[in-house]
């Protein structure tokens, strides 16, 4: 679905600062799965490492312990190892590794921030992985040119959904969190960036969903991200 077409229902306001999540959001972690079939037999194993990272990650946040999200990749491939009893090796780490560097986008993906690019709104890129990667994954996703800035939680040492990313996404443009609307595939993420005052857009990949009783995050939620941009273009 395009969303780009002149018009008083989906030109908003003006410009808006949209900053996107990037690994489920925009890439699609599905990719990951011939390897988890591969070390455990079924592909459901994935979905279980992705939440043993989030709590390896959130951890090192209340204890004040930052490590690159690489090596808690790698550990929480190693925890589900000693989980199931599957014995885990570096290569095995290192496949991991490659096959998170190397994610496709998202179908809707490229339409989504190609329409967002050409009605002059401001794109930036927030992710947890390092920065490093975080370039490589856009680019080799094709998604790269369409952001005005890709930024990690690097510079400030701290997960999302802590505040200190969110308000460095703000500094970086010398915005208000409020004048920004956090766009991803998890509740965590969303509820994490309202706290400081952004707005949030949740697109509900496979098997994601948010808690229904929540009144206030997400502002706008939809399963096609292009529709999704459409609303919150729409509100300006």
């Amino acid at each position: 679905m395009a969303f780009y077409t002149e018009g008083p229902t989906t030109q908003g306001r003006g410009p808006v600062h949209l900053v996107f999540d990037v690994n489920e959001t925009l890439l699609d972690t599905a990719a990951l799965d011939p390897l988890f079939m591969r070390w455990f037999g079924t592909e459901a194993r994935r979905g279980e490492w992705f939440l043993i990272l989030q709590e390896t990650w959130m951890t090192a946040n209340l204890v004040g312990h930052f490590a690159p999200f690489a090596e808690l990749a790698k550990s929480a491939l190693r925890q589900l190892g000693a989980k199931h009893g599957v014995s885990i090796a570096p290569a095995d780490e290192q496949a991991l590794v490659d096959g998170v560097l190397g994610m496709p986008a998202h179908a809707d993906a490229v339409e989504a921030l190609a329409g967002l690019r050409q009605q002059g709104h401001t794109l930036t890129a927030l992710t947890n992985s390092a920065s490093a990667a975080a370039q490589h994954q856009l680019a080799q996703a094709g998604l790269a040119a369409y952001f005005d800035a890709i930024l990690s939680v690097d510079q400030v040492e701290r997960y999302k959904p802590a505040p200190e990313p969110y308000r460095a996404a703000a500094a970086h443009w010398s915005v208000a969190p409020e004048a920004m609307v956090m766009v991803a595939a998890h509740g965590w993420d969303l509820i994490g960036a309202q706290a400081v005052g952004m707005r949030t857009a949740f697109v509900a990949r496979p098997g994601k969903a948010m808690d229904p009783a929540l009144e206030q995050v997400p502002t706008w939620r939809s399963d096609d991200l292009s529709q999704l941009m459409a609303q919150v273009v729409a509100a300006g």
